[in-house]
């Protein structure tokens, strides 16, 4: 069982990290959108690595004619006789030498502008390059979160039932950075690096192949070791990640829920709870600084076992004559190249185990399955006249799981007010959410005008039917723009019609503003009641020809429904409505109540015949609302 399991560890890790480098892959394709600002970052690298790599070169150059000359002086300083007696031994020519000593400081000033402008180049095209691929890097991350933002839009709400908002904010946010990174710095530095050591070695073979080879041997040493440090790197990001996911989900939360912190004085044990999760991404991160503090000097280690073999080696070449000082320095300034992409391979594997893990986590929404879909052949759904029928529905929230809904059946016919009764958990909310189909069915139908909502685009479908749900939202900006949510192009007195129809005008007036007041983040500045009727005058403005009400008055004092319910009674004529309500001045005035328990209609009439036949709907007359009757 043991080694079963190990081997099913090991397995799993080797698809994971096969998916990162397939998720990293899939990343760096976006490059392809950019072709022309990739082109001009590459060709501004190769400029700039080629001008760092001509260095060198001239260093050689000025260092041989500055010994030259120095060898040159010191003969030509001897009495004339000796003079000749070295230059004979020597093989040099008086003349020629006496020629070099003359153009000596005039090579070494053209050497030394030649070095400048080299430098010159290298900068200018690095900060080409530099400029060239922050341009690319931020465009793709633009791309990316414009692609998950999208993405996120789109999902059903059975995905953001499993997914908590504090992980998706993460990955649109702090995984798509670090992917940027990568593609903006560490791509082009492994790019670099790659020209660099190549370009270094073919320079050093052709200088020198004896001395080339002492420094060959540990270059396979140190790509294995990269390789060994990337293979392990990559699933302690993604642990990173996850964590700094559940960090954000716990301030996302409790910034969400500050009232009911302070309500319930839970801040000490909130602050504990931030704490530990702070404390658990702390410790991980710590673990990956052990780890690259370990890397980096194995890196620096090797490094140095190169340059000090160089040192010796090339020393006894030197004394043998077969190389000279400025080919050794020329040589110790390339070798410098080796090791510089070796030393960059350290933040390389950083940024790409980083970014496999990020991208990884950003494909994964990308890729998520949607379990609301539009069929290849789904049409648009024309006018309806508002017939709805559930024909022996049943629904899950998990495949498995236990049926929320069971064979439901019911006919709404057009311009009907339905109203949903039941105590809490028996399915209303269910069943008005597979209306616009924020979920599908597991079994059964849904039928608007007799076509399957299955069948149907669903924006065409959502179009049409207006919601107004218990949990009130209002977006930062202005109360016309609130209203005007769904219709930003409707006139001012569209906007002040559907709000006198929801008795909103009246308090909208009150304000020094009017409807260009600003309601504050998530409508802060209103109370509950003021924020519902807004949110049923932004529902009324689609004037859909399905009206979702659901527990829409809950938020509002008795006289203010009294207010909402005598407009929405005149605005619901024409309109098949269906509405969850826990008062019975709504259920007084519908076509149709249906009572729910656990999952199944129960009882359904009107509100004489439910009094007589239902027991559940008398319980809850006189639990619930006997009271309300009383007031009304």
């Amino acid at each position: 069982m043991q080694m079963t399991a190990a081997r099913s560890r090991r397995k799993n890790g080797t698809q994971g990290d096969n998916g990162n480098r397939r998720s990293l892959g899939r990343a760096m394709r976006y490059i392809s959108r950019y072709p022309k600002i990739a082109l001009i970052a590459t060709v501004a690298l190769l400029v700039a690595t080629a001008a760092q790599l001509a260095v060198p070169q001239l260093v050689q150059n000025i260092l041989d004619t500055i010994t030259g000359s120095a060898a040159n002086k010191f003969i030509l300083d001897l009495p004339p006789n000796v003079q000749e007696t070295a230059a004979e031994q020597l093989g040099l020519d008086l003349m020629a030498m006496q020629a070099d000593l003359s153009n000596a400081t005039r090579a070494l000033i053209i050497g030394g502008l030649i070095i400048v402008a080299f430098a010159v180049a290298r900068g200018l095209f690095a900060f080409v390059q530099m400029y060239m691929s922050q341009a690319l890097s931020q465009s793709i991350a633009f791309d990316l979160r414009n692609d998950l933002y999208s993405k996120i839009q789109r999902l059903s709400f059975s995905y953001h039932d499993r997914n908590r908002t504090g992980q998706l904010m993460i990955r649109a946010t702090d995984d798509v950075e670090r992917l940027r990174m990568f593609l903006g710095q560490g791509l082009l530095m492994a790019l670099q690096a790659v020209i660099l050591l190549t370009g270094t070695l073919i320079i050093l073979f052709l200088t020198n192949p004896r001395l080339t080879l002492v420094v060959i041997p540990t270059l396979p040493i140190a790509f294995a070791l990269f390789m060994f440090f990337g293979a392990k790197a990559m699933p302690l990001f993604r642990e990173v990640q996850r964590r700094l996911s559940r960090v954000n989900t716990v301030l996302q939360e409790n910034l969400a829920g500050l009232k009911v912190v302070k309500a319930f004085t839970s801040e000490q044990r909130e602050e504990e709870r931030f704490g530990e999760s702070i404390d658990s991404l702390l410790e991980q991160r710590l673990v990956v600084s052990r780890f690259f503090a370990f890397l980096f000097p194995i890196i620096f280690l090797i490094a140095n076992l190169g340059q000090a073999a160089i040192l010796y080696f090339g020393g006894r070449q030197i004394i043998e004559g077969t190389l000279t000082l400025g080919e050794w320095q020329k040589f110790s300034l390339y070798l410098v190249f080796v090791f510089i992409p070796m030393g960059q391979l350290g933040m390389i594997i950083s940024l790409m185990a980083q970014a496999s893990a990020s991208a990884d986590r950003i494909f994964e929404i990308l890729d998520a399955k949607n379990d609301v879909e539009d069929k290849p052949d789904a049409v648009a759904l024309d006018d309806v006249e508002g017939h709805v029928q559930f024909d022996d529905v049943t629904f899950r929230y998990f495949e498995h799981g236990e049926p929320v809904l069971e064979h439901v059946s019911f006919t709404a016919e057009p311009g009907q007010t339905v109203a949903l009764l039941g105590s809490t958990g028996s399915g209303k909310s269910t069943v008005i959410n597979l209306i616009p189909r924020f979920y599908d069915t597991s079994s059964g139908q849904v039928l608007i005008d007799g076509n399957d909502v299955k069948d149907v685009t669903r924006d065409s479908l959502r179009q049409r039917i207006g919601i107004v749900l218990q949990e009130t939202t209002l977006f930062a900006g202005t109360i016309r723009d609130n209203i005007a949510f769904g219709r930003p192009k409707a006139s001012d007195e569209e906007v002040e019609a559907v709000a006198k129809a929801a008795a909103a005008h009246d308090f909208i007036m009150e304000f020094p503003n009017g409807y260009d007041t600003l309601v504050g983040e998530r409508g802060s500045t209103l109370s509950g009641g003021q924020k519902q009727r807004i949110a049923i005058a932004r529902a009324l403005l689609m004037d859909p020809h399905i009206l979702i009400l659901d527990d829409s008055t809950s938020s509002v004092d008795l006289n203010t429904e009294y207010e909402i319910q005598k407009a929405l009674d005149e605005l619901m004529l024409g309109r098949t409505s269906f509405v969850i309500a826990q008062r019975i001045s709504t259920v007084l005035n519908a076509d149709q109540i249906l009572v729910l328990d656990k999952g199944r209609v129960v009882d359904s009439g009107v509100h004489e015949d439910l009094m007589e036949n239902s027991a559940i709907y008398a319980e809850i007359y006189h639990s619930q609302l006997a009271e309300d009757v009383e007031l009304t």
